[in-house]
């Protein structure tokens, strides 16, 4: 079956076949989707026209194995008489049907028409009237095989549409080399990561001469692999000039008869975060594994000192718990942030307690926002557990008009330096101990890995007070 949509190339054809038989009346029947149907029509009003109305000559001429139909006489043809374009308008008396062939298929007829009874066309009339019925089942077949290829082209067209989209969704570089003539066709995503957007013609020269010196033999041994062993084409390489890494993957598509590779295709993607994602992931991994040696270090130090002034197991248990805590602390808050360090208000009201946080009668602190590092808040939050212990049980905590300050300040110059005063007052009268215990031990030493620190005691008759320096740098 074929369209039966409106075509002028075919009405052209229809005028032609009138014409050339001197008539003023033709049609063009065609076997459509839905039958015999009128395709094309001249000096005719075919709008009511079915395979019952008008177009029997045309089926005859399909059916009838003669190469033409030629009726002189339509009213006194038993096949015709009824018909009702011989009794009604156009009210036709005799007609020549030349069928139309497509592939050697007969599909539909020619039908010049006469409303005079004789009709005799010459044998250089149906000559005529055959070339312009070939004519019309070549223009059949032609426009059938633009359709299809139109359709082809299309779906392609969609096809290369989708392709495009999901490469620019996954922010995909692709790119087609053609190693005759070193040219590639790249997509936008590709000259951006190479940071040729400018650039209309690009080489494959023109996209090693942007890798990184150090990365492009790398790069050239798994191209030559691929083209001498055939295994698929990978490397991982930086863009000079910039701290991209970018992956790349790709096979030969096409080789000559002597096995030389013509066209080679492939795909790049951008790897940069992925890269400093495992990098970051390794440097905490590192930095993770010092932490555990230095926190077990402290732990058993902890211990050692605690059990050495403590020989009660149930008065152990108690100061090494503290202490233990404090760490832990510390060490959860460091944990969270990745080891990158923390406030210095956050560490005091973490070690504070959460009763104090609040209690700025009780606790005043006054300091600029100061971030410390790993090891600082570590030693840092040790020191202020013990402050806060010994407050707690013997100083200026221990009553309730007490109160404690904390107050520091940030020392600027080619190195930062932070001085903290830890200041008790409104707590029973102290005087200075005849020797030192091991709280007081852990405030001097608890910062020993600080390089140049430095912690000082004072126990003044109003309340003790702790002096401590460290370098920010350190």
């Amino acid at each position: 079956m074929l369209e039966a949509d409106a075509d002028t190339d075919l009405d052209r054809l229809t005028r032609l076949g009138a014409r050339a038989l001197g008539a003023s009346l033709a049609y063009l029947g065609i076997v459509g989707p839905d039958g015999l149907q009128v395709r094309a029509a001249y000096g005719l009003d075919v709008s009511r026209w079915t395979h019952a109305y008008g177009l029997s000559p045309a089926a005859y001429a399909i059916a009838d194995e003669a190469p033409f139909l030629l009726v002189a006489d339509a009213a006194g043809d038993a096949r015709f008489s009824s018909d009702a374009i011989v009794m009604d308008e156009p009210a036709v008396r005799s007609f020549l049907a030349y069928p139309v062939t497509v592939r050697g298929q007969r599909v539909g007829a020619l039908c010049v028409l006469s409303q005079e009874p004789g009709l005799a066309p010459d044998a250089d009339q149906i000559g005529q009237l055959s070339d312009i019925a070939d004519l019309m089942g070549s223009c059949f077949e032609l426009k059938h095989e633009a359709r299809a290829s139109a359709r082809t082209a299309a779906a392609l067209t969609r096809e290369e549409w989708r392709h495009a989209l999901t490469l620019e969704a996954g922010q995909v570089g692709s790119w087609v080399w053609d190693l005759r003539t070193d040219e590639m066709v790249v997509n936008d995503i590709l000259r951006a990561m190479f940071g040729l957007e400018g650039v209309r013609n690009i080489s494959a020269q023109a996209l090693i001469e942007k890798i990184h010196p150090d990365d492009r033999e790398g790069v050239d041994k798994a191209i030559q692999a691929s083209f001498g062993e055939g295994v698929d084409y990978h490397a991982e390489f930086r863009v000079l000039g910039t701290d991209r890494w970018l992956v790349a993957r790709g096979r030969v598509y096409q080789r000559d008869g002597a096995g030389k590779p013509l066209v080679m295709m492939g795909i790049n993607l951008d790897v940069t975060e992925t890269r400093e994602a495992a990098e970051h992931q390794r440097l905490l991994l590192l930095e993770l594994n010092h932490r555990v040696k230095n926190t077990l270090a402290m732990i058993q130090s902890l211990a050692r000192q605690t059990m050495r002034r403590s020989p009660d197991p149930e008065a152990f248990i108690h100061a090494f718990s503290g202490r233990l805590r404090a760490l832990s602390d510390s060490h959860a808050a460091l944990s969270d942030r990745d080891w990158s360090g923390i406030g210095m208000e956050e560490l005091i009201y973490m070690q504070m307690g959460d009763q104090l946080e609040h209690d700025t009668d009780r606790l005043r602190l006054a300091g600029p926002e100061v971030a410390l590092p790993p090891d600082h808040a570590l030693g840092l939050g040790i020191i202020l557990n013990e402050l806060m212990s010994n407050a707690l049980r013997f100083g200026a905590l221990s009553v309730p008009n007490g109160r404690v300050d904390v107050t520091w300040t940030v020392r600027s110059g080619p190195q930062r330096w932070v001085d903290l005063t830890w200041r008790e007052r409104g707590g029973p009268e102290i005087a200075e101990p005849i020797e030192y215990g091991l709280g007081a031990r852990l405030i001097e030493r608890s910062l020993a890995k600080v390089l140049e620190s430095s912690v000082e005691l004072g126990f003044p008759p109003e309340g003790a007070e702790a002096r401590i320096s460290f370098p920010l740098s350190a």
